[in-house]
């Protein structure tokens, strides 16, 4: 039984590794950056990433076990991908495993926050949430996170056309940054 989990992760790895490469260039997007107001940091590229692979688990919710299966890997790619950066980033072996349950805790709080807001279609609670996390030493001196917001429900809008198959596949794209959104 448990050989079949090595042999799917293997089998995955592919759309696994496309996929990823899709969410993370998706969130190094400039207009985020650039005109939405993220900062350019390690950390808001954190919370990018986090966003993007929020709405594909979202998406990827109600879709069929091959798509959920690929969510859970790419959930697991993202980690192991954190956990890399941790390192490069000079943090000895002792630190990383509190980094990571720190950074874990933070990103699944994300998801609870943000599936709310939008489950509620809230705009101005995601708006809050995601300048609570974008930016939590600012305070209300925080840039404005509504055109975030609305590019998050219109991309949560769009992402529900996408076929089963599709995600499946690992085909889902999440394409350019419209910047009429904002």
């Amino acid at each position: 039984m448990i050989w079949n989990l090595f042999k799917r992760k293997k089998a995955n790895q592919a759309l696994v590794e496309k996929q990823y490469a899709e969410i993370t260039a998706a969130a190094r997007s400039e207009v985020f950056y650039e005109a939405m107001g993220v900062p350019d940091t390690v950390m808001g590229r954190f919370e990018m990433i986090s966003l993007h692979l929020f709405l594909y688990l979202r998406r990827t919710g109600s879709a069929g076990e091959a798509a959920r299966g690929l969510a859970q890997d790419l959930v697991d790619a993202f980690f192991e991908d954190v956990d890399h950066s941790i390192r490069e980033l000079g943090i000895g072996d002792m630190g990383v495993p509190k980094r990571m349950k720190k950074l874990a805790k933070m990103f699944y709080g994300r998801v609870t926050s943000y599936s709310q807001a939008l489950d509620a279609g809230d705009r101005q609670a995601l708006a809050e949430a995601l300048k609570r996390n974008i930016h939590p030493e600012r305070g209300e001196d925080a840039p404005s996170m509504e055109p975030l917001a609305d590019w998050t429900f219109a991309t949560a809008r769009a992402l529900e056309e996408v076929s089963d198959e599709t995600l499946a596949a690992g085909g889902l794209e999440f394409g350019p940054v419209d910047r009429e959104v904002m």
